[in-house]
């Protein structure tokens, strides 16, 4: 019982909160959500004002994939612009929300399948303040970012976010950022404009994580690449499809699903989302 003491110490000092707080995936798209204002971003916005205010949101980004699994731990994490060929605009946002060390501590401390560093030289990157700055404005709530541990296989992921599951009772919003449909490559350029567009493929596989999820078939989300040949090309590389992998291993059988931003865009992305709880 020792080793969750800074749990507690941490857990005491806030009001419990009334009922516990949703689990979300957010597919968070391009960069430049995080300054337009769109159909994506004002739904980020109004959740943002549907929600109960969080203590403090912890997000697992597609963007910070370490050796091993860690936590931002500092007191004031920077605005991390890891992207290239935006406008200035872009790379002149800075989100200035706080850290909290005793949460870092205490989530560590709920992780015992492996141990989690606590780390003070990353931040929060594209794929977790593009999304906040539109939920929470004012930046005047603690965010701090979980890595995802690239060696490991889904099966890893999913089973550590299971043990994150209490902070929903303690006022901690979790939220997974990245994108189930997500292949660069295959962008067509030339389709970015046209509403709602994607390939074949892309429609398949929307429609088939969409029914995995509603059904609560966590083991097929799991085992992706057995969906279906189209996952291939959905899913070239996983670290945008794990944060889904966290987002739905929070789930409780109470919890309600619901989908949003269920969008393509380019043919070989796509925004959709869920709201767990």
């Amino acid at each position: 019982m020792a080793s969750l003491q800074p749990f507690y110490n941490w857990t005491n000092e806030l009001n419990e909160v009334d009922e516990k707080l949703p689990a979300l995936f957010i597919g968070h798209g391009s960069p430049m959500n995080g300054i337009e204002d769109n159909e994506f971003s004002r739904t980020w916005s109004r959740f943002g004002k549907e929600i109960t205010k969080p203590k403090a949101v912890l997000v697992i980004s597609a963007h910070w994939l370490t050796n091993g699994t860690n936590i931002t731990a500092m007191d004031n994490p920077k605005t991390i612009h890891d992207f290239g060929g935006f406008p200035q605009e872009l790379f002149d946002v800075q989100y200035p929300a706080k850290g909290s060390p005793e949460l870092a501590k205490a989530t560590s401390d709920l992780i015992t399948s492996t141990n989690v560093g606590l780390d003070h030289d990353w931040g929060l990157d594209h794929g977790t303040w593009t999304v906040v700055r539109h939920m929470y404005p004012n930046a005047d709530i603690p965010v701090l970012q979980l890595s995802i541990d690239y060696n490991k296989p889904p099966q890893y992921h999913y089973d550590l976010a299971k043990q994150l599951a209490s902070l929903r009772k303690k006022g901690v919003l979790i939220i997974g950022s990245g994108n189930m449909v997500h292949n660069l490559r295959m962008v067509a350029w030339d389709k970015m404009q046209v509403p709602n567009y994607g390939f074949d493929w892309a429609i398949e596989m929307n429609t088939i994580f969409k029914d995995k999820i509603a059904n609560n078939d966590f083991k097929s989300l799991i085992d992706y690449e057995k969906l279906s040949s189209a996952a291939k090309n959905a899913i070239p590389t996983p670290d945008h499809y794990y944060p889904l992998l966290y987002s739905i291993a929070l789930q409780d059988n109470k919890d309600e699903i619901s989908f949003f931003n269920d969008k393509l865009v380019g043919g070989s992305l796509n925004m959709t989302s869920v709201k767990i709880g």
